[in-house]
């Protein structure tokens, strides 16, 4: 029966196959018979022997339940996988497995699953980056407040928020492209990686091999492919987690209540927000994804842990990894899908936007009229500390900046009540927003179109 979330309720079904246990079989076998291509091709096994064994593997002769069977005979799994499929492959038998290590078969398998995984990420991140980017151009001109510190600092636009996502999803796109080569790394080298099991065959069976797989090769490899290369992968998918924590948690920030400007879909036909308070609609989503960029943070120490290990290689990564790897692609494949249904049907709400932008009576505009004064030719400092007691003086009374600043004679010396009211207004100091988010959008859409 099920007991971890992710065997029922986290990842789809594209990344679930990946790591399914059939699949996995399936990827040990083809490994095999990769190797026993390659040792034919080069005079070491009969020449019509992988053609067999291939047609064995998709014919589905070798079970589950047979290597299971072995295992409780062998106590090891990759011994189990070679003993069924040697059995069921009759006179080729024999040819199974020769000069390999068990880790020649799993590291490899594992490249192809890191591979076929990034595919599947990359594709998500692709979506994801265009999806911000429509935004962007969407509300690039919704002028809000920008938060520092989490109170009110000076206005922005929410397309330009939008935009600073996209960049930062096109950045780990980059990322994981470039470490590919690092990463979906396999080896066919032997027992501590000297190739001595194949003569002087080594390095041409290990590249046939891996080309069959459709993998990189290592430069060099003991037992096992050094694990720097996957403590990267998962180094990498923490970054993105965090990302996706940063917009869910921007997200549920402004869909409180006393807020109100964006909020996640809610079928309001059929969804219930709370069991005992009818009214509730809760940012649960962006939620999901915060509480899982917690759990695939986690993995990176982990990982970077796993680098270390005695001699040509301990087994104290074996464990770890049957948990961490298949959970964090699992899960970072959640939280894209779920981010990806979030921000495609993201409800923005522009008259609480100029609700919250009102209700800062014009603080939010004081660096506005410092920088005005300062070009009349005043002293920056003396500006600051004379806007800065103005702002004091409409804090303290619950006036609006402006009718303080009318008021002060320090500040009327250089401006006009007309000018004053003019630099009152948020949609005139958004600096070069605008401009930026279309240089993000156009360098999304031309970057995802290439």
């Amino acid at each position: 029966m099920p007991i971890h979330p992710i065997e029922y309720r986290y990842g789809t079904a594209e990344m679930r196959k990946i790591w399914d246990r059939s699949e996995w079989l399936k990827r040990m076998m083809l490994v095999e018979a990769a190797l026993l291509k390659a040792l034919s091709e080069v005079g070491l096994a009969p020449m019509e022997a992988p053609d067999k064994v291939y047609e064995l593997i998709e014919s589905g002769a070798v079970t589950i339940e047979e290597v299971n069977r072995w295992e409780r005979v062998t106590d090891h799994e990759v011994m189990a996988v070679v003993k069924a499929l040697a059995e069921a492959s009759g006179v080729y038998g024999g040819y199974i497995h020769v000069g390999a290590t068990s880790n020649d078969i799993t590291d490899t398998v594992l490249a192809t699953q890191l591979r076929d995984s990034i595919a599947i990420i990359e594709s998500k991140l692709r979506d994801l980056a265009l999806t911000l980017a429509d935004l962007s151009e969407r509300y690039k001109d919704l002028v809000c407040l920008g938060r520092t510190h989490g109170v009110a600092a000076l206005p922005i636009t929410m397309g330009f928020k939008f935009a600073v996502y996209a960049s930062e999803v096109i950045r780990h796109i980059d990322r994981l492209e470039e470490a590919k080569p690092r990463i979906c790394v396999g080896k066919m080298s032997g027992a501590v990686g000297t190739m001595a099991s194949f003569g002087n065959k080594g390095f041409q069976i290990q590249k046939r091999v891996l080309e069959i797989m459709k993998v990189y090769e290592p430069i060099i490899a003991t037992q096992i492919v050094p694990r720097d290369g996957l403590a990267e992968f998962i180094t990498l998918a923490a970054m993105i987690s965090s990302t996706l924590d940063k917009i869910a948690n921007e997200i549920r920030n402004l869909q409180r209540s006393e807020i109100g400007e964006l909020e996640e879909p809610f079928k309001e036909d059929s969804q219930v927000g709370s069991s005992t308070m009818p009214h509730k609609r809760n940012p649960i989503k962006c939620e999901k994804v915060c509480g899982l960029a917690r759990i695939v943070r986690s993995m990176a120490l982990a990982a970077l842990e796993n680098i270390v290990l005695e001699h040509e290689r301990d087994l104290t990564n074996s464990s770890c990894e049957r948990v961490m790897i298949p959970e964090v692609c699992l899960l970072l494949d959640e939280q894209l899908k779920t981010m990806i249904d979030v921000l495609k049907g993201l409800k923005v709400y522009p008259e609480n936007i100029k609700r919250n932008l009102e209700s800062q009576k014009d603080l939010i505009m004081s660096e506005a009229i410092m920088i005005a004064m300062v070009s009349k030719g005043v002293d920056r400092q003396w500006a600051h500390e004379v806007i800065r007691r103005c702002s004091i003086e409409a804090w303290k009374n619950n006036k609006r900046l402006r009718e303080v600043l009318v008021e002060n004679p320090d500040v009327r010396r250089y401006l006009t009540v007309e000018e004053i009211e003019k630099f009152m207004m948020p949609e005139n100091y958004i600096g070069t927003a605008k401009e930026q988010v279309e240089k993000v959008v156009a360098y999304v859409r031309g970057k995802l179109k290439a």
